[in-house]
């Protein structure tokens, strides 16, 4: 299982996968806002999405878990 984490301090604006997705790596799963900006986080690596841990409109800090891939 991989984690997919956040790179830094924000809201979560959009998750762009669901439960059961097969995902690249470098594939977009996530954007985040902060500062009015948006910051798309994506997987390292290939995988399928087993969970997603966070919800639209969640604040996450840096390296918090947004969603597992096995």
């Amino acid at each position: 299982m991989m984690d997919v984490t956040s790179n830094m301090t924000g809201n979560v604006w959009k998750i762009v996968v669901s439960n059961g997705d097969k995902v690249t790596a470098g594939q977009e799963v996530a954007i985040l806002e902060s500062m009015k900006m948006e910051i798309p986080i994506s997987a390292e690596v290939y995988g399928e999405v087993e969970e997603i841990i966070v919800n639209e409109g969640d604040f996450v800090n840096d390296g918090d878990v947004i969603l597992k891939l096995k």
